[in-house]
């Protein structure tokens, strides 16, 4: 990229003749072209239009060339829009301005160089509109600073400088690309300034996260300009990102002194301000003022009920908006993701049949209906929507191989990824992190360390400050913690530049689960030390089940006391769990016991659980039976739970109630799963079930554990002897 900008740079040195175009058409003969081109509304009406045009007398390409390219752009034809812009002999400024903005519009950012530096080769001169379509090419790089400046270079010695348009999206170039000192800089120096340099400076102060800059920008602009629609939008749009409740209702009294409030786009803006401060009653209220509420509308208010995971009053706005307006691929899509959340396979069933009838039916609804019927169990169903979808991108094969991880068909998942290779699509971080929790699950670990390298080689995983980075990263520490490789781990988490809460957790989380209790406490202490960063309640969840695991009967207690007195954060039923779990190890059985029954919440299955299996273990055959005989109140179908209560009679010797308790589990058909591994070996997965003798290396397997056997008894009777 810097090569090709050099390249730029230094044909800064260009031709300087001028090109005068080839005589036009006669003026009637262009506006009836014109008007034919204007009528076009489809691809095929196009290309039709565009044939009868050649056909007829007297007609030239360039004539209508630059309207024809825009148009095959619009319409997801790019192949057509370079054909028009080949036919053309001697292009002129206005026609490399579109083909230039075709490639930017489809998001291909070194065809729009390349094509600007054959303009600049043959000399063809520059308007006001060149520089602000490069500039739109700049900001899909991703060192789009480094371009902007050498495009800013190259404008000011071509003297555009002074024109507000150009040093609009300049301002805008350098505020999104993280350089808000030169965008306010340009934005000073501007001798003229309307209201798009206003909006633009204030957008980039959001961009960028400074909430006060853009407030006192607006107040200046204020004595400067009136504000526009546009900039009101972009300010409630700050009142929206950081919930400012008083300022957002300031905004709303602005827009209604000024008379803005019979636009809809700032009515849409002001109800989806109140639905992100999350208050419902505002967002009710303000949606029944509208008086045309348009789709937007609809989709804020559904939005709003599905933030509060109220699935009934989602469908019930969805019948209702359907009496008024024409949902679109957004409502579709909004009201399918909120019955994947509530599992509700009925009305996802008919909310797509639905969508069939009244044809709206493209690749992001697709893939979102693949992913409901993934949530909701049905692989199958998902898996032949996958098949039916024509053009997959990033998104599709994300949800598909999401649906199958989460399904527990790991190998389904990552042969999904190896079919998304052959097919040549380039893999994104989301995929990625999805590949990694395959692995994980199925104990890969040469498989997830060489996922790790090929993220190193390619920089995809390389030290940095952006989301995706520390997402990967926090991904790659997990694998390592559960495939029990806890030095990989330690030196990922090492190497890590930046740590969010998340990160510290896992971490936490994963010296417990290796029995390393007193490292988790001090990386708790180094987090709050070192990062001044606060424990959340899964950090405390992850340290009370480290202590747990090593028997830190003292330091988990404390840690239960501080997290409510010292943190002011409330324990919930997981953390009482822990704790139970944590007394249970250390034979403290009867204090378990006291405060499940003194907990203000219900006991689930969980707790109840950690009870049972502590008295199993220290053989306390009285609290055993009543956690049982609770366990099967609340769970009466888990075979897992009458298996305890046998083992708990077991170990007492009491085999009537053993065989009672089986003959019970008999009568009622429960067959406890069996368990089950996989083990990676030479980046093959090796899949066993207990009591399975299917494997063809099975012979060879059990005479090794039978060897592995005889070898633990010995080395046991020694340590006993």
């Amino acid at each position: 990229m810097r090569s090709s900008f050099s390249s730029l740079f230094f044909a800064s040195t260009l031709h300087s003749s001028t090109h005068k175009p080839p005589p036009l058409l006669p003026t009637h003969h262009l506006k009836t072209s014109s008007l034919i081109l204007h009528s076009c509304r489809d691809l095929q009406t196009l290309k039709i239009a565009h044939a009868s045009l050649i056909v007829s007398n007297g007609f030239k390409p360039i004539s209508i060339a630059s309207k024809l390219i825009s148009l095959y752009a619009q319409f997801d034809h790019l192949d057509s829009a370079i054909s028009v812009f080949d036919a053309v002999h001697e292009p002129n400024t206005l026609i490399w301005n579109s083909i230039i903005k075709a490639h930017v519009d489809w998001g291909f950012g070194d065809s729009a160089f390349t094509l600007y530096r054959q303009m600049r080769y043959m000399g063809i001169e520059h308007d006001c509109f060149t520089f602000p379509v490069i500039n739109r090419a700049v900001l899909l790089f991703r060192n789009c600073g480094l371009c902007g400046e050498v495009v800013h270079c190259l404008a000011t010695k071509m003297g555009f400088e002074t024109d507000v348009y150009f040093c609009n999206t300049m301002v805008d170039v350098y505020a999104k690309c993280g350089c808000l000192g030169y965008a306010c800089r340009v934005f000073e120096e501007m001798s003229q300034r309307d209201l798009v340099s206003w909006t633009s400076m204030v957008s980039g102060y959001v961009y960028e996260g400074n909430i006060i800059g853009a407030f006192e920008l607006f107040c200046r602009m204020r004595w400067e300009l009136e504000p526009g629609r546009v900039t009101v939008v972009v300010m409630l749009q700050v009142c929206c990102t950081h919930g400012s409740v008083v300022e957002g209702r300031q905004f709303h009294d602005y827009v209604m002194k000024k008379g803005f409030l019979v636009y809809g786009s700032l009515q849409n803006s002001i109800l989806k301000m109140y639905a992100n401060m999350g208050s419902i009653d505002d967002v009710k209220l303000f949606f029944c003022e509208i008086y045309r509420k348009d789709v937007v509308s609809w989709n804020i208010l559904i939005s709003s009920y599905i933030s509060r995971e109220d699935v009934l009053e989602v469908a019930k706005c969805f019948n209702k908006m359907q009496c008024e307006v024409r949902p679109s691929i957004e409502t579709l899509t909004l009201v399918i993701s909120a019955f994947a959340r509530n599992g509700d396979l009925f009305q996802g069933k008919k909310l797509h049949g639905f969508s069939i009838k009244i044809g709206l039916n493209d690749t992001v609804l697709q893939t979102s209906v693949l992913a409901f019927y993934a949530k909701c169990g049905n692989l199958e169903r998902s898996s032949q929507m996958f098949r039916e979808i024509p053009f997959k991108n990033s998104i599709t094969w994300s949800a598909m191989m999401s649906g199958l991880t989460e399904g527990g068909e790991f190998e389904q998942a990552i042969e999904l990824f190896r079919q998304m290779q052959d097919s040549g699509l380039k893999p994104v971080a989301e995929i990625f992190k999805i590949l990694i929790v395959a692995y994980t699950h199925m104990g890969a670990l040469r498989l997830g360390k060489g996922l790790h390298a090929y993220l190193i080689k390619n920089l995809l995983c390389c030290s940095g400050k952006d989301n995706t980075t520390l997402e990967l990263e926090t991904c790659l520490l997990n694998m390592y913690l559960r495939c029990g490789c806890i030095s990989s781990a330690k030196m990922c988490f090492d190497r890590m530049e930046v740590r969010d809460i998340v990160t510290w957790t896992s971490m936490i989380e994963g010296c417990g689960s290796h029995g390393l209790g007193l490292e988790a406490l001090q990386l708790s202490r180094r987090m709050l030390e070192e990062e001044e960063m606060e424990p959340n309640s899964v950090t405390f969840l992850s340290l009370l089940s480290a202590c747990s695991h090593s028997g830190l009967l003292n330091e988990g207690c404390g840690i239960f006391y501080s997290m409510k007195w010292c943190f002011g954060i409330e324990p919930d039923l997981n953390h009482y769990t822990c704790i139970v779990d944590l007394l249970g190890r250390s034979g403290k059985i009867k204090e378990g016991l006291t405060i499940i029954l003194k907990l203000t919440a219900f006991p689930d299955g969980r707790i109840w659980g950690a009870l049972l299996a502590a008295a199993r273990v220290h053989g306390n055959q009285q609290i055993g039976e009543y956690a049982a005989q609770r366990l099967l109140e609340l769970e009466p179908n888990n075979a897992g739970y009458y298996t305890l209560l046998s083992n708990v009679q077991a170990i007492v010797e009491r085999w009537d109630k053993v065989e009672e308790v089986r003959r019970c589990m008999k009568d009622n058909d429960l067959i406890k799963k069996p368990g089950w591994s996989c083990i990676e070996a030479k980046g093959s997965i090796h899949g066993f079930v207990s009591g399975d003798s299917s494997h063809p290396q099975m012979v060879e397997i059990y005479e090794m554990v039978d060897i592995l056997s005889r070898k633990i008894h010995e080395t046991g009777c020694l340590s006993a002897s």
